[in-house]
């Protein structure tokens, strides 16, 4: 399918259109957060504890410590669509490259790579990236890595097994009868046939790191020098049951965003997936 016939597709469908549009919003969102808030997010603008629709010029009302929660809000935008989106690419370079190569070689290697698969699918991953951020000191890059390198297993399993639907293809055995080098016939011919349901799974990937990045910050392992979704939680924590606002807003965009993000990898699915088009 073209690109144009795979966008026609997802827009074809309300679970396309909706998660596109909430998508769109919130790229939008966070292009936008520099020139709608200049300052600080962290800058105390007003009394603390304001609450949403009291004061008009801090429509979403403040945080404990004064900080208008609209401002973190757009900014916290582009740190967690950052977070979700790089440490998902992490996830897919290391998943995609240890399936491919695992599914094209198989034996011994095939084995090698497995068993440290389920070695690291063993270890529950939210539990394992706490320990990482931990133990290397909470920042947006540790969090970025723990949750890259915890969350490819799934991707590595899912390519491997496509890599050998097609290893034993005509066309494969043509081009290794023709003396093409294996990492030629593994990047131009096989990967890009097997990344439909890669592709897939990447707006799930994203989705996830977002959740696990509240989490994180939920537990105080956020980054304090950024603020995103997730650490405006955490600090909306200490004050839950008095003004629970302070959590419940982000955690609000966490969700929609998160739907959103589902719901887009529901439509590209259907798009990509001739067996559901029928």
């Amino acid at each position: 399918m073209t690109r144009t016939s795979i966008l026609r597709s997802v827009l074809s469908s309300p679970a396309g259109i909706a998660g596109s549009i909430v998508v769109l919003l919130v790229l939008v969102a966070a292009a936008m957060a520099p020139l709608l808030y200049p300052g600080d997010p962290f800058d105390m603008v007003a009394a603390p504890f304001t609450w949403p629709g009291s004061d008009a010029d801090y429509p979403l009302g403040t945080d404990l410590m004064g900080r208008d929660i609209m401002a973190g809000l757009f900014h916290g935008a582009a740190v967690s669509l950052m977070v979700g989106g790089v440490a998902a690419a992490i996830s897919l370079g290391i998943g995609i490259t240890v399936g491919a190569v695992s599914g094209f070689y198989g034996g011994w290697i095939d084995d090698v790579a497995m068993r440290v698969t389920e070695l690291f699918q063993t270890m529950p991953a939210f539990l394992l990236a706490i320990v990482m951020v931990a133990v290397l000191s909470p920042s947006i890059y540790t969090i970025i890595l723990a949750l890259g390198l915890t969350a490819w297993p799934g991707i590595a399993r899912l390519t491997r097994a496509e890599v050998m639907a097609l290893r034993d293809r005509e066309f494969v055995q043509a081009l290794v009868a023709m003396g093409m080098r294996d990492w030629r016939i593994l990047m131009v011919h096989i990967i890009p046939n097997a990344l439909t349901p890669v592709i897939v799974a990447a707006s799930i990937l994203v989705a996830t790191a977002i959740l696990s990045e509240a989490g994180l910050s939920f537990l105080g392992l956020g980054d304090p020098n950024h603020v995103s979704w997730g650490t405006m939680i955490g600090a909306g924590r200490d004050a839950l049951r008095t003004a629970w606002y302070q959590t419940a807003i982000p955690g609000l965009a966490i969700m929609i965003t998160v739907l959103a993000l589902n719901l887009l990898g529901d439509a590209l699915n259907h798009a990509l997936n001739p067996r559901l088009r029928q």
